[in-house]
């Protein structure tokens, strides 16, 4: 994903578009939006890519309530709009093929927000192909700059009793990939009806449909799932039961992921904690981390220590709940980081919370060094120590990440709505505006300079 858009959805009335980059911070005041652009991001690859979608918005951590929670409310008589819209633009990758658009529009049924539309469009939007709701069944259809054509009738909507709606990518599978990419040969989707323009799609049309549908189907994100943090991770105990390691946004799960490896995976466990024992030495959180049994078999209580002695490498070991809550406030996102299986992209809530200054400038320093590696991190933060970490790293080149890398979404609230400015950082590490040369809103700078005036006591 290299932008989303998003219009009438929850504090966004007009369609907007903002960056997302390697690297992208969320920033602006609390109730302008920032979380909501998060739910919405993973919204949107739960409703392109292949697997069983709930059509609803309030999985952990993202609870964003009914329809009437959603969907824009303009006040007086503009009243709630009916229906709410978001996409995102995918830019051409050598291993990934050439770029393409996904859309989809939500309207109320029952309490919920029902997607009545999706689609996939080329760059240039071109051609397209999408599936329509209408009157209780679902409808294909495929557009170029030459006609607009129906090609399936009454394509099932749902799986079983209503649960679960038949995932876009099984839809695209049947009409298009199947016909593709079958046995026999190549043979182009029925088409059911001209709704407009030419008689049916030329040859070389087709071949584009097909280039556009390969490009979607071989995304990585069709593959992997998206990380997604809350902004309070779950308390430190001093004593852990094993059991199964499934993730989760509080990071409960992290002690058990870290004893399986300790038991079970001894390389994979002594790389991890070198990972994790070079960040706790750089931000000074911790100097060692180990597992300590409490019995003789991984199906026994354990518990998680950690070293503290200054910047020397080893010291006294302390259980994880007897040394701040930091270090446990840190630990899941600092760990999901550095598994040898992370997924491409992650969504994190203020990452910062509990840590002090200097811990939360490393945490910058280490989100430029996992986005330079083919990451793509998505990160509301209220903290400046991160941020100046981050264009400090960027203007001298600590990493492969450059300016170009990093986007700032700056979320600026005009009554009722909430506009996104989607800022850069010039080689200097400077904030500009989208353009790369301008000055940021006003705005933004007196975001980040009214806790600085107010203690140092200065007048506005």
């Amino acid at each position: 994903m290299d932008s989303i858009t998003v219009k009438d959805f929850r504090c966004f009335h007009d369609e907007q578009t903002a960056r997302l980059a390697p690297l992208t911070l969320l920033v602006g005041e609390n109730s302008t939006g920032k979380t909501s652009f998060m739910a919405m991001t993973r919204a949107l690859r739960d409703f392109a890519f292949p697997q069983l979608t709930p059509f609803d918005f309030t999985e952990d951590p993202y609870d964003l309530g009914s329809f009437d929670e959603i969907a824009h409310f303009r006040g007086g008589r503009g009243g709630r709009a009916t229906s709410f819209s978001a996409g995102f633009f995918v830019a051409p990758r050598r291993e990934e093929g050439d770029a393409y658009w996904f859309d989809i529009e939500f309207q109320k049924r029952g309490t919920i927000p029902f997607p009545i539309r999706r689609c996939l469009s080329s760059e240039e939007k071109k051609i397209w192909i999408e599936h329509r709701v209408m009157n209780g069944s679902g409808q294909l259809y495929l557009g170029t700059n030459n006609g607009e054509w129906l090609l399936e009738e009454d394509f099932p909507i749902f799986f079983g009793d209503e649960d679960q709606i038949v995932p876009f990518s099984i839809i695209l599978d049947n009409v298009i990939g199947i016909r593709f990419h079958s046995r026999e040969g190549k043979t182009n989707p029925t088409v059911r009806k001209k709704m407009r323009g030419s008689a049916r799609p030329s040859n070389d049309e087709w071949k584009l449909v097909n280039k556009m549908y390969h490009s979607y189907r071989t995304s990585r994100f069709t593959r992997d799932y998206m990380y997604a943090s809350a902004p309070v991770r779950s308390k430190p105990e001093r004593t852990y039961n094993p059991s199964r390691p499934t993730r989760s946004p509080e990071g409960d799960y992290i002690p058990m992921y870290l004893a399986s490896l300790y038991f079970q995976k001894e390389s994979e466990w002594l790389k991890l904690k070198d990972a994790l024992e070079d960040f706790g030495r750089e931000s000074g959180l911790f100097t060692e981390i180990t597992v300590k049994p409490l019995g003789k078999t991984m199906s026994e209580p354990f518990q998680l220590q950690v070293g503290k002695f200054g910047k020397t490498p080893k010291g006294p070991l302390h259980n994880l709940i007897d040394v701040g809550y930091g270090v446990n406030q840190a630990l899941p996102i600092i760990t999901e980081l550095f598994r040898s299986d992370s997924p491409p992209m992650f969504l994190l809530q203020q990452p910062e919370v509990h840590l002090h200054p200097s811990a939360q400038a490393a945490l910058g320093g280490l989100f430029c060094r996992v986005a330079s590696v083919k990451k793509k991190l998505v990160i509301e933060t209220h903290s400046d120590h991160l941020i100046d970490r981050i264009r400090m790293e960027v203007r001298d080149e600590t990493t492969d990440l450059t300016h170009e890398d990093v986007s700032i979404l700056y979320f600026e609230r005009k009554g009722l709505d909430v506009t996104i400015h989607s800022l850069r950082l010039d080689e200097a590490g400077n904030v500009r505006a989208e353009d790369g040369i301008s000055p940021p809103p006003v705005s933004y700078g007196e975001f980040f300079m009214e806790t600085t005036r107010r203690l140092f006591g200065l007048e506005y």
